[in-house]
């Protein structure tokens, strides 16, 4: 198996070089899209560590409560017609040095801190159930609480006109804040809903629907402790962080988490050694591929095959490996978004064939 070393163990630590610090700055920041064309915000060597800001576009939300001077910054620096075709505000790219199409980037999590004390959770109008609860959006601000590692919501409040414009600021200090979800704590578990490579395409392509390359993934498992495989598209890979969660469920139902800016540490390594069609995920407890279509026959077969082909890479038979993901494996819907559907399957790395306990 690839990604396991001879004895079993998960691979080993790779002494950084450097550490890297990667503030959000006009300069450093795209809104709305990957660009292969974009110029490098940082470049790296395999092994370094990079502390980087990731801003979530829905701080107008509250933007008391969930930006400062250097975000306003941003909002004033890049105009609303320059947030496009896509929403997420990206921090990057990064360029990894020897980093070739065809290669891997593997990019291990280890910490995702919020900036703030505070998220927002946007029920939107392409959430599932717009229709169903009158056509409106509602916002509910949430609250962390750092001793129990929670969140509750703050209030809430209903806005008139579609969330069309990335970055809309809305006046919070005059809506009409109403109490929600009395008594009601959530876990906090930070993650990056959309992260990835530049595609190997002209021009500017959205950040909204997730693919190849990675992109708006939206799967709340990828958080501190995980290590996500993208595979280079373009030259140096051109990496980029952003819309950043603090809690999720799997589907993403009302059209956003609680969106919440990060500070992450990570560390990238570049694989020569392998390589994996799609974005690929592992967790300190499963191995997790994800597929996207149009429908979710489409999306659903395309993870069943990228997890047939992982089984068979770790030294089953197409059969085994079959009947292994259809009695073991875990096929879930990560969300609906502009016409695409996100699914992922996992697999328990303790059945995983060739897995022995260090």
């Amino acid at each position: 198996m690839v990604l396991m070393c001879d004895s079993g163990s998960t691979r080993p630590l790779v002494a950084p070089r450097a550490l890297h610090h990667l503030n959000a700055t006009p300069q450093n920041v795209h809104w709305g899209y990957f660009d292969a064309a974009l110029a490098p915000a940082l470049i790296v060597e395999s092994g370094d560590l990079i502390q980087a800001e990731a801003l979530t576009h829905h701080a107008g939300d509250d933007p008391a409560l969930l930006m400062d001077d250097a975000m306003h910054q941003i909002w004033r620096a890049i105009p609303e017609a320059d947030r496009t075709p896509g929403v997420h505000l990206m921090t990057g790219p990064i360029y990894v040095r020897d980093a070739r199409p065809g290669d891997m980037i593997e990019v291990r999590y280890l910490s995702m801190t919020p900036r703030f004390r505070y998220g927002s959770n946007l029920a939107a109008h392409w959430g599932q159930l717009y229709a169903e609860l009158g056509e409106r959006e509602r916002v509910t601000i949430y609250a962390l609480d750092p001793a129990t590692n929670t969140a509750e919501a703050l209030y809430a409040y209903d806005v008139r006109e579609k969330y069309l414009v990335p970055g809309r600021i809305t006046a919070c200090p005059e809506c009409d804040r109403q109490p929600s979800l009395a008594g009601v704590r959530v876990p906090v578990r930070p993650h990056l809903g959309t992260a990835g490579v530049a595609p190997d395409a002209q021009g500017r392509v959205s950040t909204i629907p997730p693919g190849l390359h990675g992109g708006n993934i939206d799967n709340w498992r990828i958080g501190a402790g995980a290590t996500m495989y993208y595979k280079v598209q373009v030259d140096g890979g051109l990496f980029s962080i952003g819309d950043p969660h603090i809690s999720q469920g799997d589907g993403e139902i009302s059209g956003t988490a609680i969106e919440a800016s990060l500070d992450v540490l990570f560390q990238i390594v570049l694989r020569k050694d392998f390589t994996f069609r799609s974005p690929l995920l592992e967790t300190p407890d499963h191995f997790i591929v994800h597929g996207f279509g149009d429908t979710l026959d489409i999306a659903a077969r395309e993870a069943s095959l990228d997890m047939l082909s992982l089984l068979k890479e770790a030294g089953l038979s197409s059969d085994d490996a079959y009947s292994l993901l259809s009695i073991s494996g875990d096929l879930a819907v990560t969300q609906v978004v502009d016409g695409t559907v996100g699914t992922h399957m996992k697999i328990r790395r303790d059945i995983f064939p060739g897995h022995r306990k260090s």
